[in-house]
Protein backbone atom coordinates (compact mmCIF):
# COMPACT_ATOMS: atom_id res chain seq x y z
CA UNK A 1 0.00 0.00 0.00
CA UNK A 2 2.84 2.40 0.79
CA UNK A 3 5.35 1.26 -1.84
CA UNK A 4 4.68 4.15 -4.26
CA UNK A 5 5.05 6.95 -1.72
CA UNK A 6 8.09 5.31 -0.14
CA UNK A 7 9.69 5.03 -3.59
CA UNK A 8 9.04 8.75 -4.22
CA UNK A 9 10.47 9.66 -0.81
CA UNK A 10 13.55 7.56 -1.59
CA UNK A 11 14.35 9.96 -4.42
CA UNK A 12 14.73 12.81 -1.92
CA UNK A 13 18.25 13.23 -0.56
CA UNK A 14 16.76 15.05 2.44
CA UNK A 15 14.24 12.33 3.36
CA UNK A 16 16.73 9.51 2.78
CA UNK A 17 19.15 10.88 5.37
CA UNK A 18 16.78 10.05 8.22
CA UNK A 19 17.56 6.62 9.65
CA UNK A 20 16.99 5.01 13.00
CA UNK A 21 19.99 4.86 15.32
CA UNK A 22 20.95 2.07 17.70
CA UNK A 23 19.14 3.72 20.62
CA UNK A 24 15.97 3.93 18.49
CA UNK A 25 16.12 0.20 17.72
CA UNK A 26 16.63 -0.57 21.41
CA UNK A 27 13.70 1.66 22.38
CA UNK A 28 11.42 -0.02 19.82
CA UNK A 29 12.45 -3.48 20.99
CA UNK A 30 11.84 -2.52 24.63
CA UNK A 31 8.46 -0.89 24.04
CA UNK A 32 7.15 -3.03 21.19
CA UNK A 33 5.56 -1.92 17.92
CA UNK A 34 2.08 -1.56 19.45
CA UNK A 35 3.34 1.07 21.90
CA UNK A 36 5.28 2.83 19.13
CA UNK A 37 2.10 2.89 16.99
CA UNK A 38 0.23 4.39 19.94
CA UNK A 39 2.93 7.08 20.25
CA UNK A 40 2.65 7.78 16.51
CA UNK A 41 -1.12 8.14 16.79
CA UNK A 42 -0.76 10.50 19.73
CA UNK A 43 1.87 12.66 17.99
CA UNK A 44 -0.18 12.87 14.80
CA UNK A 45 -3.43 13.66 16.65
CA UNK A 46 -1.92 16.36 18.87
CA UNK A 47 0.85 17.88 16.74
CA UNK A 48 -0.21 17.37 13.12
CA UNK A 49 -3.97 16.80 12.77
CA UNK A 50 -5.27 20.24 13.82
CA UNK A 51 -6.01 22.62 10.97
CA UNK A 52 -3.44 25.07 12.33
CA UNK A 53 -1.00 23.21 14.59
CA UNK A 54 1.06 25.36 16.97
CA UNK A 55 4.58 25.97 15.65
CA UNK A 56 3.72 24.30 12.34
CA UNK A 57 6.91 23.56 10.47
CA UNK A 58 8.86 23.30 13.71
CA UNK A 59 6.71 21.01 15.87
CA UNK A 60 8.51 17.74 15.16
CA UNK A 61 12.00 17.30 16.60
CA UNK A 62 14.61 15.73 14.33
CA UNK A 63 15.51 13.09 16.92
CA UNK A 64 14.68 11.88 20.40
CA UNK A 65 12.01 9.34 19.47
CA UNK A 66 11.84 6.83 16.60
CA UNK A 67 8.49 8.27 15.50
CA UNK A 68 10.01 11.75 15.14
CA UNK A 69 12.69 10.35 12.83
CA UNK A 70 10.05 8.42 10.88
CA UNK A 71 7.88 11.52 10.55
CA UNK A 72 10.71 13.37 8.82
CA UNK A 73 11.65 10.36 6.69
CA UNK A 74 8.06 10.00 5.49
CA UNK A 75 7.22 13.71 5.19
CA UNK A 76 4.65 13.48 7.99
CA UNK A 77 6.41 16.10 10.11
CA UNK A 78 4.35 19.23 9.41
CA UNK A 79 1.32 20.31 7.43
CA UNK A 80 3.46 21.83 4.68
CA UNK A 81 5.31 18.58 4.01
CA UNK A 82 2.07 16.62 4.26
CA UNK A 83 0.43 18.93 1.70
CA UNK A 84 3.42 18.66 -0.66
CA UNK A 85 4.03 14.91 -0.44
CA UNK A 86 0.64 13.47 0.50
CA UNK A 87 -1.71 16.04 -1.06
CA UNK A 88 -3.62 16.60 2.19
CA UNK A 89 -4.64 20.25 2.38
CA UNK A 90 -3.24 22.55 5.04
CA UNK A 91 -5.70 24.62 7.03
CA UNK A 92 -8.16 21.74 7.36
CA UNK A 93 -8.21 19.32 10.30
CA UNK A 94 -7.11 15.85 9.27
CA UNK A 95 -9.82 13.21 9.33
CA UNK A 96 -9.35 9.98 11.27
CA UNK A 97 -8.83 8.15 7.95
CA UNK A 98 -6.11 10.61 6.93
CA UNK A 99 -4.48 10.26 10.34
CA UNK A 100 -4.56 6.47 10.02
CA UNK A 101 -2.88 6.74 6.61
CA UNK A 102 -0.02 8.81 8.09
CA UNK A 103 0.33 6.53 11.11
CA UNK A 104 0.36 3.48 8.84
CA UNK A 105 3.06 5.02 6.67
CA UNK A 106 5.18 5.92 9.69
CA UNK A 107 4.83 2.41 11.08
CA UNK A 108 5.61 0.79 7.72
CA UNK A 109 8.79 2.86 7.47
CA UNK A 110 9.76 1.86 11.03
CA UNK A 111 9.09 -1.82 10.31
CA UNK A 112 11.24 -1.65 7.19
CA UNK A 113 14.00 0.06 9.17
CA UNK A 114 13.78 -2.75 11.73
CA UNK A 115 14.08 -5.30 8.92
CA UNK A 116 16.93 -3.64 7.02
CA UNK A 117 18.71 -1.51 9.58
CA UNK A 118 19.70 1.93 8.35
CA UNK A 119 20.46 0.86 4.78
CA UNK A 120 17.61 2.93 3.25
CA UNK A 121 16.20 -0.20 1.65
CA UNK A 122 13.12 0.54 3.76
CA UNK A 123 11.91 2.87 1.02
CA UNK A 124 12.07 0.46 -1.87
CA UNK A 125 11.30 -2.84 -0.12
CA UNK A 126 8.19 -4.33 -1.66
CA UNK A 127 7.42 -6.40 1.41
Amino acid sequence: MYDDILARLAASDFRRRFVLKDQDFIYIEQKGLDVIAHHAADFIAKRIAPAFPPNDGHQTPMRGHPVFVAQHATACCCRGCIAKWHKLKSGVELTSIQQQYLIGLIMEWIKRQMKHGNQNQCYADAG
